[in-house]
């Protein structure tokens, strides 16, 4: 790998924010540290992770060159502009054209992808575990939701090989995490699997062995804290 020690990712591999930024560098062959802790266990309090609070209430994710970045896809476009020359140099395009064309799902994976699939994986993978009520209602409608834009998904997908054309990209990377846990970790995955072309886009972008890195360290027992 290329040598970029100054990287610095903080959280948990599990979490679709980090796990997004790892799939990047992972993709951009960028030397990194991860720093493990699990919000949900009372970890953001310890001294060493108070500094990490945002104005805004969000963690930072990732520090280069001591200068702090949270926002996962904000995270991936800095990672893939900084190191253009290192690893896939696809990532982000090469031209005006094809970034634009990267930039339009980037967007349709924020605004109408994310909230209905973050639902379905918070209520119905963790809310069990933390012992938080699942809101069946919301679960039916995010379906519902879901269900549209995986249509609108699987006739792109039957235009290109992936969302942004004939390359992988930000685009197709920034769904892995939550596509993963409907099709790992809920009752759903029939929603991505039944479409034929969503289905072979899906196989396609979780076998990259940046993905399966990812899956490597999130099966990975973390360290204990002191």
């Amino acid at each position: 790998m290329a040598a970029a020690a100054s990287v610095k990712v903080y959280g948990s591999p599990s979490a679709a924010e980090v796990s997004r930024v790892l799939a990047c560098l992972f993709e951009k062959d960028i030397e990194f540290q991860l720093i493990r802790f699990d919000r949900f266990k009372g970890q953001l309090k310890m001294p060493e992770f108070l500094r990490l609070q945002q104005p805004l209430g969000q963690v930072t994710i990732v520090e280069d060159e001591d200068k702090a970045l949270c926002e996962s896809r904000s995270i991936c476009r800095y990672i893939s502009e900084k190191y253009v020359d290192q690893g896939n140099k696809k990532l982000y395009g090469n031209g005006a054209l094809e970034r634009a064309l990267i930039e339009q799902w980037l967007q349709a994976e924020q605004k109408t992808f994310d909230p209905p699939s973050s639902a379905l994986v918070f209520h119905l993978a963790f809310a069990p575990a933390l012992n938080v009520r699942q809101d069946l209602d919301l679960v039916d409608q995010s379906e519902k939701t879901l269900l549209k834009v995986l249509d609108v998904y699987d006739k792109r997908l039957g235009e290109s090989e992936y969302l942004a054309g004939e390359d992988f990209t930000l685009a197709d990377l920034s769904h892995l995490p939550n596509a993963h846990h409907i099709v790992h970790s809920t009752d759903k995955r029939g929603l991505i699997m039944s479409k034929k072309n969503v289905s072979r886009w899906w196989e396609a972008i979780s076998n990259r062995p940046s993905w399966k890195r990812v899956i490597e360290l999130r099966n990975k027992p973390p360290p204990k804290l002191g």
